[in-house]
């Protein structure tokens, strides 16, 4: 015997399901995160700053260099085998973009050179302090913060405009890659 149809259940749409929690995204990426290299959404960068900012004013007030050494290394990590590998920057793209939506899109050179800056003030700081000159390797995380936090607050990266400096010392003027067009 078969049921009639008014007693088969009814399913709601997904759309319909109030206690669904559904991703906020406004328009679909018009970069992917983790393949699309050349371009990277504004505002991975500024959250990698605020997270490296934080940290660096976290080792230098307690005393605790060896968080200078991880950020370091994390930055090492993430410049050598890619975005994906960068703990901010998968936490911004796996977690932040997809609720708030995506940022607009910048070339990835700026950032990325500022990330080797950022690197390299952060091992000389951690070597400092494994030297016992304490007061260059917290001059040198307080350097990195201020810096970081700059630029997580306000948008201007000295580490970026650094890069566009050297272009234009080395006689090739920055020029931004071609960003995609918003679908």
């Amino acid at each position: 015997m078969t049921e009639p149809d008014s007693a088969k259940p009814v399913s709601e749409p997904d759309s319909a399901k109030p206690n669904q929690i559904q991703a906020v995204r406004t328009a679909p990426r018009s970069a992917h995160p983790y393949t699309d290299l050349h371009v990277i959404d504004s505002r991975a960068p500024r959250t990698n700053q605020a997270v490296i900012g934080v940290v660096s004013v976290i080792a230098v007030a307690t005393g605790w260099w060896w968080l200078l050494t991880l950020l370091a290394l994390q930055l090492a990590v993430g410049l050598t085998f890619g975005r994906r590998y960068c703990l901010p920057c998968v936490a911004y793209f796996e977690w932040i973009q997809p609720r708030f939506g995506e940022g607009p899109l910048e070339d990835s050179r700026p950032p990325r050179g500022a990330n080797i800056i950022g690197f390299v003030v952060l091992a000389a700081a951690s070597i400092a302090y494994v030297a016992g000159w304490q007061t260059a390797g917290a001059g040198l995380g307080l350097l990195v913060a201020a810096l970081a936090l700059l630029s997580a607050v306000t948008g201007f990266c000295t580490g970026c405009q650094a890069y566009k400096l050297a272009c234009l010392l080395r006689g090739r003027p920055f020029v931004s890659c071609p960003i995609p067009p918003r679908v």
